[in-house]
């Protein structure tokens, strides 16, 4: 093989772990999010069956990007779902921080029986591997977006060169074995702080606004350009507000703490 096309592809494939490290990382606080409310080891069972969905479909959407690049709305599903989990965790809560001080033990235990009925652990693992659909779109289409710029090594299939399938393939696994650590690692922090929870549910949201930028820039829909969701413009304002969210977060949770202690 020309050396230069291997130290493309090395290259390529050097940018793809970076790109996948930054995708793991939102993609993990999702599932942190998720399944915080379970017992610890229940955690770890459904962080773990999360991340085998991720692998799965990760798989699927890499042999399918093709078909599924076609179909804005499964996105915007994706988009949709972790905007209204943003929303209706947030307003769960404020709810529940604004009537904390007056809340009765019955109305405690009544409200924890409603959410174990809802939020059971065979149905976070179910809400965990809906949102793992729509991640492993996002990450297959940014990867594609880099591969495809490679030169062609070995024979055409599915609508993609087998040196690029294969480059796309290592970026992708990589990107599923940092969110396993991510993940347990934003498990931890919402344990430590609790403070950052509600900071945690705003991203959740913000990451489904990242789908709906995707969404927009969709050849279908093209209301916004067709690279935009992979620029550096648009990766610069995505990790600055995401940042300054969290931030936000542990700094109004601090401030709260010193003035309580008081």
């Amino acid at each position: 093989m020309d050396p230069s096309i291997l130290l493309s592809y090395l290259w390529v494939l050097v940018v793809l772990i970076v790109l996948e490290g930054l995708l793991a990382a939102d993609n993990a606080i999702v599932m942190a999010v998720m399944v915080k409310h379970l017992k610890p080891e229940e955690q770890k069972k459904a962080l773990f069956y999360g991340l085998v969905g991720a692998f799965i479909f990760r798989i699927i959407s890499l042999f399918l990007i093709t078909v599924l690049a076609q179909y804005w709305e499964i996105q915007a599903l994706g988009a949709a779902y972790l905007i209204f989990m943003s929303v209706k965790n947030l307003y769960d809560y404020f709810k529940k921080k604004n009537h904390g001080d007056d809340t009765t033990v019955p109305d405690i235990a009544e409200e924890q029986a409603e959410d174990t009925k809802g939020n059971g652990f065979w149905m976070t693992v179910l809400k965990v591997e809906f949102a793992d659909i729509a991640f492993a779109i996002d990450s297959m289409l940014a990867a594609i977006a880099i591969a495809v710029t490679l030169p062609h090594v070995g024979p055409d299939f599915l609508g993609l060169n087998a040196g690029q399938f294969a480059v796309m393939f290592t970026g992708g696994m990589i990107g599923v074995i940092l969110m396993r650590f991510a993940a347990n690692y934003f498990v931890a922090i919402l344990a430590k702080y609790p403070s950052l929870e509600a900071a945690a549910f705003a991203i959740v949201g913000w990451v489904g606004i990242k789908l709906v930028v995707l969404v927009l820039a969709h050849d279908k829909i093209h209301v916004l350009p067709h690279e935009f969701p992979h620029s550096w413009q648009w990766q610069l304002i995505f990790w600055t507000v995401l940042i300054g969210i969290a931030l936000g977060g542990f700094l109004l949770g601090k401030f709260k703490e010193k003035k309580a202690s008081h």
